[in-house]
């Protein structure tokens, strides 16, 4: 793969405007020297585009540590072929930092059947092929080939989620720990900033980074352990040989970030072992606030100006992060095992600051896409005990049925979108997060509901109850789907009572582990009889980390050894296929899916028929279920198209102006 040939131009913009990019992290040595650095402390390698905002992870460490003192240097995207942009900076005085960008390298290059993808939102322009496949491998093997034993620190998400051996989907098989094939010293994971302040403060204190081994939030390769301490997971060559090995190890590993949990969890490898330190404690709502004090620019880099800057940035430019962490525990999202199931939230004042800073913005039109995180409408720790001891080992929050000590309440979230609200320039805020609806259907107080149907959306509300069979949802790690029944039918209900005339548009899933073709088949008739049938559909995507993956390779549920059935290949794409009946393109995956689930009876020209007994040849021709979607749509029973499929199609592929519930 080669780079693209607007390399040596971004490269010349660095160079000749270094006063005006100082308020920046330096890219280049011109940049360090506008700001006086001669060295810097750390070089953070990133496969992303440097964008000074704290949405992309690189920006946050690197500010994170300049307000601590050190010096950082950033070389983004750098040409992995050659040697000179890992030399740019110099070496570092004390060591490099690598991650892959905000996405796994991987997930970022290729879609779900495997296809690479053409665009890349968070490279220049968005042209794709500016990182390696497997990009935290590919930098710091460059970086040892050029600067030897130099301290090298692994972190984001992809390092993060591959801290242990881990199934990879894109090879096909169990890979061990990412610290290994890295030859890093050190993994950060989950969000690191707390790990990257003692790691910093260790090696300037002269201590080896051989010798950093104890730290919080962070896993090393280690020779020697004291069983008796730890948590013994089945070994690498085990997982990899023995599937019931590996659903067994991802169950320990589930219950590995518990910021309460004193001990050790021990992967061995070969002679060696994989050691992961328990985690750094959640941020105080002080230090969570902090983050968002640091002087971000909220900016790209200048140099990618030319080329239109980089599209990562537009969705988020105007939107809040409000809180991190998710104790949801969705079985195909790792998020948990990342962030950590302990909500930590930003106070009102510091959010209704950043708020006013971003209405003095010349680009801003008076539009907050989102105040919210990885579950908007998580405000607090999920009960008191969590404070002190930490989350449950033995049972969720809120699948398959609610903790009764649940803290439910929706106030602290309520008070803050109201005082943004109030705030001049502000026109509206919107609320584009997933929202759990079963955590607000808890709360006793609707105000929070009837605030978010009168204030927060635009023309329809995007849900995710994920599937209709209880079956499959208790897998995903949802509740029973007469939860969001009832949500809808109270969503409905008030938005009569407003006059708004809004709708919920409902998101499934297809081929989720535990999915079987008759499950399938009645989540198309669900469709057929909502009367609209969904724009966008999500295929399961087994991506590092998450328990869903481990179901898919396994074929067994992790959590309760429980065997599953798992969709592949041909039936995977009937299942899809499936949930989109009405395409033309279909229409031969649908017709052998419900053979064989024996729903022949959906075959026709019976009112109940997904699909006619035959279509005309023309309408037919070889290779149609690999069809490209823009083709015009038969619609051989067709449903009728109400106005949330009308208003969708105004809202554009981005779906800027859609809001999630899940």
């Amino acid at each position: 793969m080669k780079k693209s040939s607007n390399d040596s131009g971004q490269k010349s913009r660095i160079e000749k405007n270094p006063e005006k990019n100082r308020g920046f992290l330096p890219m280049s040595k011109n940049e360090m020297c506008a700001q006086g650095i001669t060295q810097c402390d750390f070089i953070l390698v990133t496969g992303d585009a440097y964008v000074d905002h704290p949405s992309f992870g690189a920006a946050i460490i690197g500010r994170v540590l300049e307000s601590r003192g050190f010096s950082v240097g950033i070389i983004a995207q750098p040409n992995w072929q050659e040697n000179d942009d890992f030399k740019q900076l110099g070496a570092p005085r004390l060591g490099f930092l690598v991650t892959a960008g905000n996405l796994d390298s991987m997930v970022n290059h290729f879609t779900v059947n495997k296809n690479r993808r053409r665009e890349d939102v968070y490279a220049p322009g968005g042209q794709a092929g500016l990182r390696p496949d497997r990009a935290t491998i590919v930098y710091c093997g460059k970086i040892r080939e050029i600067f030897g034993d130099i301290p090298l620190i692994i972190g984001g998400i992809e390092a993060s989620l591959r801290r242990f051996a881990h199934y990879d989907y894109w090879q096909e098989k169990v890979r061990r720990s990412i610290l290994f094939d890295s030859r890093a010293d050190l993994l950060v994971y989950g969000m690191g900033e707390l790990a990257m302040i003692e790691i910093a403060a260790g090696l300037k204190a002269g201590i080896p980074v051989d010798q950093l081994t104890d730290i919080k939030g962070t896993a090393i390769i280690s020779r020697e352990v004291e069983m008796a301490d730890g948590v013994i997971l089945p070994s690498s060559e085990e997982v990899m040989a023995d599937p019931l090995a590996y659903a067994r190890a991802m169950a320990l590993i589930y219950q590995s970030n518990n910021a309460y949990d004193p001990r050790v969890y021990l992967q061995p490898s070969g002679n060696r072992y994989l050691r992961q330190n328990p985690p750094q404690e959640p941020l105080s709502q002080a230090e969570f606030d902090g983050l968002y004090d640091l002087p971000f620019t909220y900016r790209w880099h200048p140099a990618y100006d030319q080329v239109g800057g980089v599209p990562g940035l537009t969705e988020v430019k105007f939107s809040i992060t409000a809180n991190r962490g998710c104790y949801g525990n969705c079985t195909f999202c790792a998020l948990a095992i990342h962030q950590g199931k302990y909500v930590q939230m930003r106070s009102r004042d510091s959010i209704v600051r950043e708020a006013g800073r971003m209405a003095k913005d010349p680009d801003f039109k008076g539009y907050i896409h989102d105040i919210g995180g990885p579950t908007a409408n998580f405000s607090h720790r999920a009960c008191k005990k969590q404070e002190t001891r930490g989350y449950c080992p033995d049972r969720e929050c809120l699948a398959p049925e609610p903790c009764k000590n649940i803290d439910a309440s929706h106030q602290p979230y309520l008070e803050t979108l109201r005082a943004v609200r109030k705030l001049p320039g502000i026109k509206k805020v919107f609320i584009r997060s997933g929202i759990r609806y079963d955590y607000l259907a808890l709360d006793k107080d609707k105000a929070f509901l009837r605030e978010l149907v009168e204030h927060h959306i635009s023309g329809q509300l995007r849900v995710a109850p994920e599937h209709i069979s209880d079956e499959v949802l208790a897998h995903m790690g949802k509740p029973a789907f007469k939860v969001y029944e009832s949500f809808a039918r109270n969503f409905k209900q008030i938005d009569e009572q407003l006059g708004k005339n809004q709708f919920v548009l409902p998101y499934f899933i297809t081929g989720h582990p535990g999915c079987s073709l008759q499950d399938a088949v009645k989540l198309a008739e669900y469709i057929r009889d909502m009367g609209f049938f969904p724009e966008q559909v999500q295929d399961f995507y087994p991506t590092p980390g998450s328990v869903a993956t481990a179901m898919y390779h396994t074929g067994v549920n992790p959590l309760t050894m429980e065997v599953v059935v798992v969709p592949k290949g041909r039936e995977k794409n009937m299942q899809r296929a499936l949930v989109q009946y009405h395409k033309r393109e279909n229409y031969l995956l649908v017709h052998e899916a419900l053979t064989k689930a024996y729903r022949e009876d959906l075959i026709g020209t019976g009112k109940k028929a997904l699909i006619p007994a035959k279509v005309k040849s023309s309408d037919h021709p070889a290779g149609q279920a690999n069809r490209s979607s823009k083709s015009r749509s038969a619609k051989p029973a067709p449903a009728k198209q109400s106005k949330i499929n009308q208003k969708d199609k105004s809202r554009g592929k981005n779906g800027k102006k859609t809001n999630r519930i899940h």
